[in-house]
């Protein structure tokens, strides 16, 4: 801060090195200076009972700028205001970006303050645009502590210069827009918030969940759910069936279905527990399930990819988008809850057709030994083979000369390897993308599964249905590859890997809302218990360093004015 201190020399050392000094720091602003000096000492700093979080970017920035202030136009705080103040669009909280305070500046001039309150309400201005930039570009929650293995690459930039831009161009309402994830999918999503809000303050109690409520039924909680189905867009408002509101007609059914599919239901009619459940559902629990996604988005990286996969867990599904157009959606099996597929960013780099699978540890362990040991034919009847030890020097091993009653997880010396085949776990491909998860897509061979709504049985990694339709689409650009050779290929049943002359972008995600093709909001089960902790940090307060507990406070009796 050598730069700070000059502003403060003596006056006879001023005068004698008054040359030597830039303009900026002649007009160094004092407050400011101060303000600065004592964020930059590791005290936290109140402005007016709000505390100041930005504290490296508002030192970089006033640090450049001479340490003035630099929101004299009214117009640009009347921006600022207003983004604050919808900031509740994108699922954050305006409260952190000190909206009880700025709100009230809307009609005010800055020459009703004094010029130390006009100081402190510089660093105020610059502090929420600093903070509300931030949130806006790469999330207000650090994704690592809701997901310990997130990987993906981040959105960065020096936030001090984005002000600065911002400032110079005039437009706070650009840039912040700008820095929104530009995928039409996030915009799609606030725009659903917005008209769910409409339903903020409407009663909804909790409706009893049995016995289940079939077609042709008479239940007296007919009449709340055609209320409900009606106020969500399922349902015509005012619709005259003809018959009786507590009778389970078949509009009603109709209607029910598509709530259902929309939820991730059994899309049965039957208003069983489950749906129920979903019915019960508030508004604002939806709303909060919707910031959470729209979290989730600004910690991906600027943009997906020209040509990319994407993964979503808590919805299922797999989706290939080439040049912004989607090219291809099927349905997946993703990790059971107790063996959760990991949320992270890659690259699909080769595919293996026929592939061998070596058994993962703990699957070996925990899952197969217990068959192993009770059923001697259980490795021959699937083709698995067995090995000691490691790479070139391992050793096959008849199955029949171990003693598998003896082993446990401390002694296990054994690779389990599955031949290529019809009972191949990982079916007749699989797309490569090596992480430190062991995690991939692949095909199947107990392909029954694919038609239940929830479809959580794997131990991690994901299965893809119909997956030669991905590996034509990701072979398209390969030269010798067509669909002809895929299955001529898988025929042979020999081991063969394809390399993909430029990797493939995927992003593994946990999306519980987002809004589909058709325009319709779409909700799912949050099935690892993700959005409950990520929603909880959503709406905690900002904080900033809290190394010290005493606040540097602005005591200032012209606050009472605001």
């Amino acid at each position: 801060m050598h730069g700070i201190r000059r502003c403060y020399l003596a006056p006879t050392l001023f005068a004698l090195f008054a040359t030597l000094w830039q303009p900026s720091c002649l007009a160094a602003d004092e407050a400011i200076v101060s303000r600065i000096e004592a964020m930059e000492a590791g005290f936290p700093v109140q402005v007016l009972g709000n505390r100041l979080m930005a504290h490296q970017a508002l030192s970089a920035f006033y640090g450049a700028n001479g340490y003035q202030r630099v929101w004299q136009s009214a117009e640009l705080r009347r921006q600022l205001i207003d983004s604050v103040e919808q900031a509740s669009d994108d699922g954050l909280n305006p409260a952190d970006y000190h909206a009880d305070i700025l709100s009230g500046l809307t009609l005010r001039p800055m020459s009703d303050f004094s010029e130390d309150l006009r100081a402190d309400l510089d660093l105020l201005f610059s502090d929420a645009f600093l903070m509300l930039s931030s949130h806006m570009l790469v999330g207000k929650v650090n994704p690592q502590t809701v997901h310990a293995e997130w990987t993906a690459n981040r959105r960065q930039r020096q936030m001090e210069s984005v002000l600065r831009d911002a400032l110079e161009r005039s437009d706070i309402t650009g840039t912040l827009y700008s820095l929104r994830p530009s995928d039409p999918a996030y915009r799609k999503l606030m725009t659903a918030r917005q008209e769910l809000t409409r339903l903020l303050g409407q009663p909804w109690l909790p409706l009893a969940s049995r016995p289940t409520i079939r077609p042709g039924d008479s239940d007296e909680r007919l009449s709340e759910i055609r209320r409900r189905l009606s106020l969500l867009g399922e349902l015509a408002q005012g619709t005259e069936t003809g018959t009786d509101p507590l009778v389970y007609d078949a509009e009603l059914e109709a209607a029910m279905m598509g709530f259902q599919a929309r939820h991730g239901l059994e899309s049965d009619g039957l208003i069983g527990r489950d749906t129920v459940a979903a019915l019960n559902l508030m508004p604002v629990e939806r709303l909060r399930q919707i910031d959470a996604t729209l979290e989730r988005w600004r910690w991906l990286p600027e943009t997906l990819g020209d040509t990319y996969v994407l993964v979503n867990i808590a919805g299922f599904e797999m989706k290939m988008v080439e040049n912004g157009e989607e090219v291809l959606r099927k349905r997946v099996i993703v990790g059971q809850p107790f063996r959760q597929t990991p949320v992270f960013s890659d690259r699909i780099r080769y595919l293996v057709f026929n592939p061998t699978w070596t058994v993962p540890r703990t699957v070996m362990i925990q899952d197969q030994l217990p068959q192993i040991v009770r059923d001697p034919d259980y490795l021959p009847r699937l083709n698995i083979s067995v090995y000691r030890g490691w790479g070139a020097d391992r050793q096959k091993l008849d199955p029949l000369d171990v003693d598998w009653s003896s082993l446990n997880r401390n002694n296990f010396p054994y690779q389990l390897v599955q031949e290529p085949g019809p009972q191949n776990a990982l079916g007749q491909v699989k797309f490569m993308f090596p992480n430190q998860y062991d995690v991939y897509l692949h095909d199947t061979p107990g392909r029954g599964l694919f038609s239940r709504a929830e479809r959580s049985f794997s131990s991690g990694c994901i299965r893809v249905e119909q997956p030669f339709d991905l590996a034509e689409r990701l072979l398209a650009s390969t030269p010798g590859w067509s669909r002809e050779k895929i299955d001529r290929v898988v025929s042979g049943a020999e081991p063969e890997t394809v390399v993909l002359p430029k990797p493939v972008p995927v992003h593994i995600q946990y999306w519980t809302s987002w809004v589909d093709n058709g325009g319709q909001l779409q909700f799912r089960n949050d099935l690892y218990n993700r959005d409950a902790r990520l929603i909880d940090q959503l709406r905690k307060t900002a904080e900033g360093d809290t190394r010290y507990t005493t606040p540097v406070s602005v005591a200032n009796p012209e606050r009472a004015k605001l």
